[in-house]
């Protein structure tokens, strides 16, 4: 392998590990903070993120709460097994600019700043933009039933 392929090349077998790899990593993530919200995982509660959308005038905060959670619960699984990958990527992305822009307002970017800014969202919704640019790859379930 020259300098040249190895510097920008591609390989189709590494481009399909990789949105493997991705894919598995960022759906789990979703996945995880789908289980704190129900209180699976962490000590977080469906009462107690209700109720912090309400602090912050989110209308119907349980139901968005909920909506919040399945979103995540189900796209990220979606994410994992490569299934309806794009749809999931899609409403991954809104979720996570709908937490940005209403849970992380006016806190800028980084996540370090009091209150914690918008960085972690918007890095998952870039991530998941290239999940919906790209697709699933050939090692999804996508690619074996379509």
């Amino acid at each position: 392998m020259d300098l040249g392929t190895l510097l920008h090349g591609n390989n189709s077998l590494f481009v399909d590990l990789a949105l493997l790899v991705g894919r598995i990593a960022i759906g789990l993530c979703f996945v995880v903070h789908a289980l704190g919200k129900l209180g699976i995982v962490g000590s977080g509660t469906m009462d107690g993120f209700a109720t912090w959308l309400g602090e912050l005038g989110v209308p119907m905060p349980a139901l968005q709460a909920r909506l919040a959670m399945a979103s995540e619960l189900l796209g990220g699984s979606l994410l994992v097994l490569g299934l309806a990958t794009r749809p999931a990527a899609l409403v991954l992305i809104i979720t996570m600019a709908v937490a940005g822009i209403v849970g992380h307002r006016g806190a800028g970017y980084l996540i370090t700043n009091e209150p914690p800014g918008a960085e972690y969202t918007l890095n998952l919704a870039v991530v998941c933009f290239m999940f919906l640019l790209m697709g699933p790859g050939a090692i999804s379930l996508d690619a074996a039933i379509f």
